[in-house]
């Protein structure tokens, strides 16, 4: 099996070369998960995209009877990440990363129902490989309440297996360009 570091490598190199946009109606397939979620009040957080990641920020155009807060990922004097509610025109600052993240940092009194997750590459087995610090990993380890977590991707990273350890979280569904697929159903 090759490594974390060999992967990320690969896959980075994979999604530069094969890069695209997505069509406008390539998040409506989440409709289908904030139905069964059973509030009035959803909350997704997004990514901020970098690196020829899929643009997150469409999934702010999804109608819903229900209402949609969106939240984005800021890292913390603490090098922690927390997530604050975001609007479509706000405006962001760009991080010690590189990574733009929300200016006003109003932090909300709920968690995410679900989590948009970025990753390189994604396997069988509902792991995701991303850049390396565990940001993502050590919030939902963190959290007390199950957060539905959604891996955004396109089909070409799909891998056999990546390599895990004790703090590495299972995706619940994987978004790809073929549509929703879910490893397990958790409603």
């Amino acid at each position: 099996m090759l490594s974390k570091d060999i992967l990320r490598n690969k896959f980075f190199k994979i999604r530069k070369k094969k890069y695209h946009k997505i069509k406008k109606f390539f998040f409506d397939p989440l409709k289908k998960i904030i139905k069964k979620i059973n509030k009035t009040n959803i909350y997704i957080a997004i990514y901020m995209p970098i690196n020829y990641e899929l643009d997150s920020l469409l999934s702010m155009n999804i109608q819903s009877s229900k209402k949609i807060y969106f939240l984005a990922p800021a890292v913390t004097v603490k090098n922690k990440m927390n997530f604050f509610e975001v609007k479509k025109n706000d405006v962001f600052q760009v991080n010690k990363f590189g990574i733009l993240e929300p200016i006003v940092k109003k932090k909300l009194s709920s968690l995410p129902d679900i989590i948009l997750l970025p990753l390189l590459a994604y396997d069988k087995n509902n792991y995701r490989l991303g850049y390396g610090k565990g940001y993502y990993d050590h919030y939902l380890n963190n959290q007390k309440k199950k957060i539905k977590t959604i891996g955004i991707a396109y089909s070409f990273q799909e891998t056999n297996k990546i390599p895990i350890n004790k703090y590495d979280v299972k995706m619940d569904f994987i978004l790809t360009e073929k549509g929703l697929h879910w490893f397990k159903w958790i409603f």
